[in-house]
């Protein structure tokens, strides 16, 4: 008789748990969880950022506020189209070794543009606030998960075996 470690399976209890999908199982799965099109998370960007700006001038009655927030979501907005036209090249999709260099590629470049629009900021925002720069910059950020949640075509379907 063969003793497992407590906490630990045996690989035949883990082989019996672990089924692959077959081709239509996974055919299924791809068209009920289509992928999320970097344009429409950038287009969620640009919306809410419309917004925190808007409301930041709306609640303190100060347009530079409104134009610190507005700017703070810009440094979101602008990079994350450059990397969304990145990723969507014609280059991008060759092969996976080229996939996977591109995305870090492209990602380098949002975040060192991000930072440099950070760094620009006071020189070209008159009577910059950074506490409404952080906020619009930090609420255009977190659209990522919101557009994932409201993507088109998205389904909350089981795959039935």
């Amino acid at each position: 008789m063969k003793t497992i470690a407590p906490g630990r399976q045996s690989e035949e209890a883990e082989s019996d748990t672990f089924k692959p999908l077959t081709a239509e199982e996974a055919r299924r799965l791809r068209e009920q969880n289509p992928p999320v099109s970097p344009w429409w998370v950038v287009a969620g960007q640009v919306v809410v950022g419309l917004v925190v700006a808007l409301a930041a001038w709306g609640i303190t009655g100060r347009q530079d506020v409104g134009w610190s927030a507005g700017y703070g979501a810009l440094a979101v907005v602008l990079p994350a189209a450059v990397f969304a036209r990145g990723l969507t090249g014609r280059f991008a999709s060759l092969n996976p070794g080229t996939a996977v260099i591109g995305f870090f590629l492209w990602e380098m470049v949002k975040l060192v543009l991000t930072l440099a629009m950070l760094f620009a900021a006071p020189g070209l925002v008159d009577a910059l606030s950074w506490p409404a720069l952080l906020a619009g910059l930090v609420l255009t950020m977190k659209v990522y998960w919101v557009a994932m949640a409201f993507a088109p075509g998205k389904t909350n379907k089981r795959i039935d075996r």
